[in-house]
């Protein structure tokens, strides 16, 4: 019985890591390839990885975790087998809350003002349509 609970705890948290390190792979705008000569590993395992196919050794975990500059922990922000959830209608689990806000309060103002533009925009269509 715990054997099977640890086995999808960790399925469930190698698809975790594996969303985590998609979505900052694409947000620096690299490719699997230049990830995985970065690591040593050949792009089809980081392809592994990020399907959640394969787990992350920590190890590697450490060498990505430098490579696309994020401290580790960034893997398991938002993990839900961690977290008390409270509410099961919760928005996308796909969203990073906390990465989004580190990365709005790292642009410049005008870069600010532009995103609030275009949400602020976005919001009256929702209303119209």
């Amino acid at each position: 019985m715990f054997e099977n609970l640890g086995s999808s705890m960790e399925e469930n948290f190698n698809i975790h890591l594996g969303k985590k390190l998609r979505m900052r792979r694409l947000s620096l705008g690299l490719t699997q390839t230049k990830v995985a000569q970065a690591i040593n590993v050949t792009f089809q395992q980081i392809q592994k990885y990020e399907k959640g196919t394969n787990g992350v050794s920590s190890n590697r975990l450490m060498q990505l975790s430098q490579f696309l500059k994020v401290p580790i922990i960034y893997f398991f922000e938002d993990y839900r087998e961690f977290k008390d959830v409270t509410s099961s209608d919760e928005t996308s689990e796909d969203l990073n809350y906390s990465f989004l806000s580190r990365t709005f309060s790292s642009l410049s103002s005008s870069q600010k003002e532009k995103i609030l533009q275009i949400l602020s925009n976005t919001s009256k269509f929702e209303k119209v349509g």
